[in-house]
């Protein structure tokens, strides 16, 4: 595996220089009262190439499989090889940003990705290729938690959502991006191009990141506050950070929100495409565009954030995007004709950022003290939410079909958000 060595020896030169690098520039600056938008355009930046790289390997499956003479389904270990390493890193990475520093943190995590993902692109085994995505899973799911950890310590509390709701607008394009380029640019460079492409957008990320950590002294702020007990250096102070989020009980009832969220969402959202090709015998190319309209609806929501905190506030944002979710899947589950499921999955797209982004504006807010760990722990829940929805919803729809499931999607979604919204308005009058 000399290409894999190569990496390595690569990164072990890279990462020290990186670090030292930053460790020699000046003390830094006390935080000024606005958020510093070319910092955070940045990170929109390492947001979209991770989110790029995400799914790419689903649309690009039949042709790693032929490449490597086996089964689509025996070339799908380089998903679940890539999920249970994105999953699972998000659980400790949380006091590690915020010791490191955060920008710093995400700085090294996309220098590492771009060389990993051009790992992926020179694998000359199907099981080299699923340790190469391993390794990438286990660097990518550091870069939009602690991006938002970041992006919550340095902007005014009053600014929060709408700035974080712009920052989803890099992870939205992104996910279009990664989807096209995993089927498009696939046909067109062949997959081992396609993650080329794919690390070229993270080395453009890094040069950008740490050309930041050198001229931006706030990106070079380590921590808002120490949570209690927590200067203390090793796993007494890693256990003291999981301590200040965990024995919040506004924090816990976030994480149980973002799990429950993530669950019920994407247990219905990943079966809409088995549903529309077998009920109205829709191409999977149709079904691809179809799907692709969440992301739509995400960038009406980016775009019209200022104006909807504005309007409605957290509480009437959150349950106004449970009933929009609730519509749309109510209308998925009683299509006449395929061409209005464009319109629903749009109309998921913006439900969802209406309810979603009111969570991960809490979750960035709960535990100042030790805001990277609780927005670590906060991602690690939604994505085993994901999941385990996925899972449940497969047998749902085996058993019940899509309509029961988008049905009772519909029911369970504005329950989630009235409860969260109750807890929330909770939350906000004991201060």
């Amino acid at each position: 595996m000399p290409s894999v060595n190569a990496g390595l020896t690569l990164c072990a030169h890279l990462v020290p220089a990186i670090v030292s690098a930053s460790e020699q520039t000046p003390a830094p600056a006390p935080p000024r009262p606005e958020a510093p938008t070319r910092a955070i355009v940045l990170l929109a930046v390492a947001g979209f190439a991770s989110q790029a790289q995400v799914r790419v390997t689903d649309s690009l499956l039949p042709q790693i499989a032929a490449d490597f003479h086996t089964s689509v389904g025996a070339a799908a270990i380089v998903v679940t090889a890539y999920a249970v390493t994105h999953g699972t890193i998000q659980l400790v990475i949380g006091p590690i940003g915020d010791r490191f520093g955060k920008y710093r943190t995400v700085a090294l995590m996309c220098t590492l990705a771009a060389l990993l993902v051009a790992i992926c692109g020179t694998a000359a085994s199907l099981p080299q290729l699923a340790l190469a995505r391993l390794a990438t899973g286990a660097v990518g799911g550091w870069i939009i938690p602690v991006s938002m950890a970041y992006v919550g310590d340095v902007t005014p509390r009053e600014r929060l959502q709408p700035i974080l709701g712009r920052y989803l607008s890099g992870q939205i394009i992104g996910q279009l991006f990664g989807q096209a380029a995993g089927g498009i640019l696939g046909d067109l460079l062949g997959w081992r191009r396609v993650f080329f492409v794919l690390a070229g957008l993270f080395a453009v990320a890094a040069s950008g990141l740490i050309f930041e950590l050198f001229a931006n002294p706030q990106t070079r702020v380590r921590r808002a506050a120490p949570a209690s007990g927590s200067s203390r250096k090793g796993w007494k102070g890693f256990a003291a950070d999981y301590a200040a989020v965990l024995s919040n009980g506004f924090a816990r009832i976030v994480i149980v929100a973002a799990f429950i969220e993530g669950a019920l969402m994407w247990g219905a959202f990943a079966y809409i495409g088995a549903d529309l090709h077998q009920k109205f015998g829709v191409s999977f190319t149709l079904v691809g565009i179809t799907v692709a309209f969440f992301g739509v609806g995400g960038l009406i929501y980016a775009g019209l954030v200022k104006l909807l905190v504005h309007r409605f506030g957290q509480i009437g944002l959150a349950i106004g995007g449970g009933f929009v979710l609730a519509a749309a899947f109510a209308a998925l589950a009683m299509l006449p004709v395929w061409w209005l499921a464009p319109i629903a999955t749009a109309a998921i797209g913006l439900g969802f950022y209406m309810l979603h982004n009111t969570l991960q504006t809490n979750a960035t807010l709960m535990t100042p003290q030790a805001r990277g760990t609780a927005v670590g722990l906060f991602s690690s829940a939604l994505y085993i939410g994901q999941t385990a929805g996925v899972a449940v919803g497969a047998l749902a729809y085996d058993r019940f079909g899509a309509v029961l499931l988008f049905l009772a999607t519909a029911v369970a979604l504005p329950i989630l958000a009235v409860w969260f919204a109750r807890e929330l308005r909770r939350h906000y009058a004991s201060k």
